[in-house]
């Protein structure tokens, strides 16, 4: 299997447009277990630090909501305050990489 393969270019824009449309980063993960927050974790979105820009997250298991401290909840908000910056650095290797390999084949 080719490399285009696994990743086509289309899906590659998809995801670019995706992180192209969210809020502008850094986003930032505040958890309740870490800072303390007096109430729930959420991701801070410094988009405008003027503004007080949020997001909460509910966690309903099993018909019950998850409030408080919780390990998954907290994994999950700091896989996708992460994601915010992640995702433009991958976009980029994934583009850097296949130029190399395209350069590479090309000349060899």
């Amino acid at each position: 299997m080719r490399a285009e393969q696994l990743l086509s270019d289309r899906e590659l824009a998809a995801i670019e447009q995706r992180a192209a449309a969210a809020t502008p980063g850094p986003w930032v993960a505040w958890l309740e277990s870490r800072q303390a927050t007096g109430g729930c974790s959420f991701i801070r979105l410094d988009a405008d630090p003027d503004e007080d820009d949020e997001r909460y997250l509910t966690r309903v298991t099993g018909g019950r909501e998850i409030r408080g401290i919780d390990a998954r909840t907290d994994a999950d908000i700091d896989f996708i305050a992460a994601a915010r910056q992640d995702v433009p650095c991958l976009l980029d290797a994934v583009r850097r990489l296949r130029a190399a390999l395209a350069q590479a084949q090309s000349s060899g």
